[in-house]
């Protein structure tokens, strides 16, 4: 697991941004709801899910301060590199002590102020900044990753082969069809040139009957 990951950073952030982020929405619903009796076990997990996250996030900074100095990257991904880490300070320099304020009030038994979770809306915010620019280094810039995926051309060269092979089984096939349709048509059409021509060489009766007649004559005038 060490070679696959080098750096640890990836696993704690994601309890960071876990924790925290369902701390403020606990804080929110229970500044909304008021003075109820649900009120108080909502805080009680806000609190831990704040203190727990904030503790976490030490662990979190470290880790990511090591993997930007060791990843391996080149200028583009550097500048979004160094975007992400200013980011993650930032947040952590607010969240610790927002931390440190919750459990003050807490040891004095005091509800959370409202400006205190208006603090903790914009802490929010930038820890949400924070989590897609680290999510940009990656999945943007590859940042921290062994290989890439090879994308395979194989499966679709044969489709396109076999579309090519397709279309020229069809193309024959229509060619094949329309001179069979020329072969029909020049037959029929021989047998209707020789079927004229029969007709054309039969003798008429008629033809034979007044030619009989013509030779008759001659022979009747010189018997008489």
């Amino acid at each position: 697991m060490i070679e696959i990951i080098p750096n640890w950073h990836p696993i704690f952030v994601h309890f960071t941004v876990a924790l925290l982020s369902t701390s403020l929405g606990l804080f929110v619903l229970a500044t909304i709801l008021g003075k109820q009796d649900i009120n108080e076990p909502l805080l009680i997990v806000a609190r831990w899910n704040l203190w727990i996250g904030a503790t976490i996030s030490i662990i979190t900074v470290a880790a990511g301060w090591y993997a930007y100095n060791t990843v391996d990257h080149d200028t583009p991904s550097h500048l979004a590199m160094t975007e992400h880490r200013n980011l993650a300070l930032i947040t952590f320099a607010l969240m610790i002590p927002l931390a440190i304020w919750s459990f003050s009030t807490y040891r004095k038994k005091q509800p959370p102020a409202r400006i205190f979770v208006g603090a903790f809306l914009i802490v929010g915010a930038l820890l949400g900044a924070t989590a897609w620019h680290g999510g940009e280094v990656v999945y943007r810039y590859g940042l921290g990753v062994m290989s890439l995926p090879k994308v395979d051309t194989h499966n679709h060269g044969a489709h396109s082969h076999g579309d090519e092979a397709a279309h020229g089984d069809s193309a024959g096939m229509k060619q094949d069809d329309a001179h069979a349709h020329d072969n029909s048509d020049g037959h029929h059409a021989e047998e209707e040139t020789g079927h004229h021509d029969e007709l054309g060489g039969q003798s008429d009766p008629g033809d034979h009957h007044q030619d009989d007649l013509g030779d008759t004559h001659p022979d009747d005038g010189h018997a008489h």
